[in-house]
């Protein structure tokens, strides 16, 4: 009874108060393409609210220091911060200068479609063609050869049909590999375990779209409530949802939650049943999947790809 009266007062707002504490508000990230950079400040143009049918960017400028943090295809100087590219940014605790900045992080993960190989100059370079979903367009992801070991330790068998995830780096190639996205080699998922509750804990991990929201693994497909009619049954239990839901999330690894809304289907993400072992090891299955914005927000690192989470549904 105890459990039971638990889940419903997590369903009706009064969220069980393990979950609530100790979670620290989110840091809002900042994403946009890098205008001017020097050794002190960063300067983002960004987008803000629209006018009408006219979009509105505006210039935000962050104070950078020698703790800041840069990632362009792994850890770099401030040379990657080149105007034109796209840049994702964290600020401080204090919100008064930058801490990390990804620069061109892309995310590609699906069901592979095809494999190629051809001869580069320093090995062998391998293109995949990746189906991320109906909700999104397919990947051709490029593997050089100094990345292909690392990403074959994660994905042995990279043949169509099987699950592929990786972080990448934008190119005019298209997504270059630069690490596996998930932290386990494993099939497409099997048979669930079935069930669903209110309170769900699991794998979140960020998927290539700008501004804030999550994609949803179970969402209904009747109606307009916005599930894929052949989506999968996800690996984890999840009770089902429409667009619009709100999802309260905490990253158990960096103690900060907030409330995000569900706008989008994350059916893709119901096929995998790996684990995150960020902060120790979640149970199987990813439960959210969310934007760059709100992963960063929620203390999350691009970079590493995942977090353990604990969401409250309804």
């Amino acid at each position: 009874m105890g459990r039971r009266r638990e889940l419903r007062a997590a369903v009706l707002g009064a969220a069980p108060r393990r979950l609530l504490t100790p979670a620290e508000p989110p840091v809002r990230a900042v994403e946009g393409r890098i205008v001017d950079a020097s050794p002190h400040l960063l300067v983002l143009r960004a987008p803000g609210r629209t006018r009408g049918d006219e979009p509105v960017f505006y210039d935000f400028r962050m104070a950078m220091s020698e703790s800041t943090v840069v990632w362009h295809g792994g850890k770099a100087d401030l040379s990657a911060l080149v105007p034109g590219r796209e840049a994702v940014v964290r600020p401080t605790g204090d919100g008064l200068a930058a801490d990390r900045i990804w620069v061109d992080i892309l995310r590609v993960n699906g069901v592979i479609v095809s494999v190629a190989r051809e001869r580069g100059a320093h090995g062998a370079v391998h293109n995949v063609e990746v189906d991320q979903g109906p909700h999104r367009p397919r990947a051709h992801v490029v593997i050089p050869p100094e990345n292909f070991g690392h990403i074959l330790v994660r994905h042995p068998r990279l043949e169509p049909g099987q699950l592929f995830d990786v972080i990448a780096s934008r190119s005019e190639r298209g997504p270059v590999a630069v690490r596996p996205g998930t932290a386990q080699a494993g099939p497409l998922a099997e048979v669930p375990t079935g069930g669903s509750g209110a309170l769900l804990r699991g794998t979140a991990t960020w998927y290539s779209a700008g501004g804030r929201g999550a994609a949803y693994p179970a969402l209904d497909s009747y109606g307009d409530a916005g599930g894929c009619p052949e989506a999968p049954v996800p690996c984890a239990p999840m009770p089902l949802l429409s667009l619009g839901s709100s999802l309260h999330v905490r990253n158990d690894c960096g103690k900060r939650s907030t409330e995000i809304q569900v706008t989008e289907c994350g059916c893709t993400a119901a096929r995998f049943c790996d684990r995150c072992v960020e902060c120790g090891t979640s149970p199987r299955g990813r439960v959210v999947e969310l934007t760059r914005a709100s992963f960063v927000d929620l203390g999350g690192d691009l970079a590493v790809g995942c977090f353990n989470v604990t969401l409250v549904v309804g």
